[in-house]
């Protein structure tokens, strides 16, 4: 516009420069990646893909979905991460509606909360825990322990006391009850809010390691990122369930790139659909008039 000064016009032009190259450093590994698990055994071995397949083949997608163990862990993480996700916005709307009232005691509650983003029982104790309450290899040990989380609460606590007083007391005098004063009013006027944190809860769920391989005794009880990590930390064409043969006849690399590549398509397929409540659900989630 014709109004802004030239110190602006220039910091625009480097602010967006800046960001050109941040999303091309995100976006490249990816195209590698891509284009990696296109190609032909020698030309990933000899170091010839960039960013376009050479010697275009689907070979190793083809073996990546005929392999027993890799289809089996993404359906175990597309469980946790429905699952995981459900139960978690459940525990955070209902809580973030209570504590967005003001009662006796809500100030040591949150306390409570917040001590929890600062301090934790440790590994072993959440080890002992889990196990002594019998979710060691079942889809709970995934879920449970990670299914209320402070930071998320706080989002949706700061995003309930946005909307007005008069909507909650109006349905109060016609009759209606709490929950269903957070069910048809809090809710549908929070969408971006929950929106955003259901992304958060979604993406942790889906790239959680660790805890399928501290709580899963049998390997085929791993979730998918579980599964991936065994595989690119121990390079091992055993580990990825192929014959022999096809394990000669292709390139690890090709296949652990295709593996990698699939496994990050939901989440890339599904943040489209909530990118325009994002930025809104994360200002208006974190500030509070």
């Amino acid at each position: 516009m014709s109004h802004k000064s030239k110190g602006y016009r220039i910091f625009s032009l480097f602010n967006n420069i800046f960001l050109v190259i941040v999303a091309l450093t995100c976006l490249l590994p990816l195209l590698h990646l891509f284009a990696q698990s296109l190609s032909s055994k020698a030309a990933v071995n000899g170091n010839l893909v960039l960013f376009w397949p050479v010697d275009f083949n689907l070979d190793s997608y083809v073996k990546t979905f005929q392999n027993d163990n890799f289809v089996r862990s993404m359906g175990i993480s597309i469980v946790r991460t429905i699952l995981g996700t459900a139960i978690s916005m459940f525990l955070i709307t209902t809580a973030g509606y209570a504590l967005s009232k003001d009662f006796r005691g809500r100030n040591a509650l949150m306390w409570i909360f917040i001590f929890t983003m600062l301090f934790s029982g440790g590994l072993i104790p959440s080890y002992i825990l889990v196990t002594s309450l019998g979710m060691k290899d079942t889809i709970w040990a995934l879920v449970l322990p990670g299914a209320f989380g402070a930071y998320n609460l706080i989002l949706i606590m700061n995003f309930f006391k946005t909307i007005p007083k008069a909507l909650e007391e109006a349905a109060l005098i016609d009759g209606a009850s709490f929950f269903t004063i957070l069910w048809r009013i809090f809710l549908p006027l929070s969408l971006p809010g929950l929106a955003t944190v259901g992304l958060f809860i979604m993406v942790g769920n889906w790239n959680s390691w660790f805890d399928g391989i501290l709580y899963m005794s049998n390997t085929n009880n791993y979730p998918l990122a579980s599964f991936l990590q065994t595989i690119v930390v121990q390079s091992s064409a055993q580990n990825m369930a192929l014959d022999p043969t096809a394990a000669k006849a292709m390139s690890e690399q090709s296949i652990k790139a295709a593996q990698i590549f699939i496994s990050t398509l939901p989440i890339i397929l599904v943040y489209p659909f909530l990118q325009k409540y994002f930025v809104k659900g994360i200002v208006m989630g974190s500030v509070k008039e």
